[in-house]
């Protein structure tokens, strides 16, 4: 097991060095060293309070997406692809959409030892700013990685990987503190009590129930919980409910914060410690990727209850950064930051003055977002790469 070298100590790199190595990242360009990074809970901040908004665990995949399919392949058939993209993936989609809202972020995960798990460490503590103290590079054990097809709306996956050398319980106790922890039911529950016990807020997710069985002891750890965010078929299985406005009813028996997505559908969302009840339409975008498109969300619910926003604006803020996510191609580096949200903003309000009606109903529903946008120039954000040296070509295709 390797400790990987703090990032502060290393060595300044060459300006003037022509050569980019393989495996590092694409350069910042130079209009970056004019922006600035955005804080949201910068007014909040205390003396007292933890190094870290939120603290994630799980598995890091290195994740390439083939695109511009116009199909998918047959057994024994090779097809060539316009577009490819890649990026890390699996609890970097969560822990990436955390960061590039502002949030300080911890991340507590295995990586292997070969040229994807330096290069996904690179781009996710380097790039991202994320806290890896508490993750760790294992010798001799390589990286977990998913291959996925897209094409018309579909898509194929292959994974591969191994279980890592050592649960990632042992490593949670060397995290750093954070305010909030987003944790899976599915994973390793051991550790929740005492981050609960101190003062942390949890937010869980699960997963699909292959078994078809959707046992509602699979819920029991939500006892530890401060919200639960099941899309609408896992909600309404576990329930025994119709629909998810029954489902957010009843899982809010459950949690203080009970939250249903409904994909194009909206969100419904039941804050039983404020008494706020909320129901967000989708936001209308094209989408491209879905791939992540729930973390992205659950990023953006922990910041606005860390925010100690309304229910009805942290609903609406999670589903606006989950619909620009999904106009992007590659899963964590699809995640919006600031800039994107900024744009987005200043664009819906520039065709509402221009006339455009749909636009004027859109913009009524997030004009909390004046308040909250930068009013400055911020660092923009990398998308899929097509290799660790070259920026992708998939959303072209």
């Amino acid at each position: 097991m390797t400790d990987r070298p703090d990032p502060t100590a290393a060595e300044t790199p060459d300006p003037t060095a022509e050569a980019h190595a393989p495996g590092a990242a694409t350069p910042a360009p130079p209009e970056a060293a004019e922006c600035q990074d955005w804080d949201p809970l910068a007014s909040l901040r205390g003396p007292e309070d933890p190094p870290l908004d939120v603290l994630l665990s799980g598995t890091v995949f290195f994740d390439i997406v083939f695109t511009g399919m116009d199909r998918l392949p047959q057994p024994g058939e090779e097809l060539w692809s316009k577009g490819m993209g890649s990026s890390p993936g699996g609890i970097a989609n969560l822990a990436t959409a955390a960061a590039r809202l502002g949030l300080r972020t911890g991340l507590v995960a295995g990586f292997g030892d070969d040229a994807y798990g330096d290069w996904m460490w690179q781009t996710l503590s380097e790039e991202e700013g994320i806290d890896l103290t508490a993750s760790r590079q294992f010798d001799d054990f390589h990286s977990a990685l998913t291959a996925s097809v897209a094409a018309h709306g579909d898509r194929a996956m292959v994974t591969h990987g191994h279980d890592l050398p050592e649960p990632l319980s042992s490593l949670i106790a060397r995290a750093p503190a954070a305010r909030a922890a987003v944790v899976d039911l599915a994973g390793e529950t051991s550790w929740w009590a005492e981050l609960a016990r101190k003062g942390a807020l949890i937010f869980a997710d699960i997963g699909f129930d292959a078994t078809g069985k959707w046992d509602p002891a699979d819920l029991a750890p939500l006892a530890h919980c401060h919200a639960f965010t099941p899309n609408a078929v896992e909600a309404t299985a576990y329930t025994r409910t119709a629909g998810p406005g029954q489902a957010v009813r009843a899982l809010a028996e459950k949690v203080p914060l009970a939250v249903v997505t409904d994909g194009v559908d909206g969100a419904y969302a039941i804050d039983s410690s404020t008494g706020e009840e909320a129901f967000c339409p989708a936001v209308p975008v094209h989408a491209i990727d879905t791939t992540g498109a729930g973390d992205v969300f659950a990023a953006g619910l922990v910041l606005g209850t860390l925010a100690e926003w309304p229910l009805d604006q942290r609903l609406r803020f999670a589903s606006l950064c989950s619909a620009l996510a999904v106009q992007q191609f590659g899963g964590s580096l699809a995640a919006p930051g600031w800039g994107d949200i900024t744009d987005w903003w200043r664009q819906l309000s520039d065709a509402s003055s221009g006339g455009d009606l749909r636009a004027a109903y859109t913009r009524g529903g997030y004009e909390f977002l004046d308040d909250v946008v930068p009013d400055h120039q911020v660092l923009g954000r990398r998308r899929a790469q097509g290799t660790f040296a070259l920026r992708s070509d998939a959303g072209r295709h």
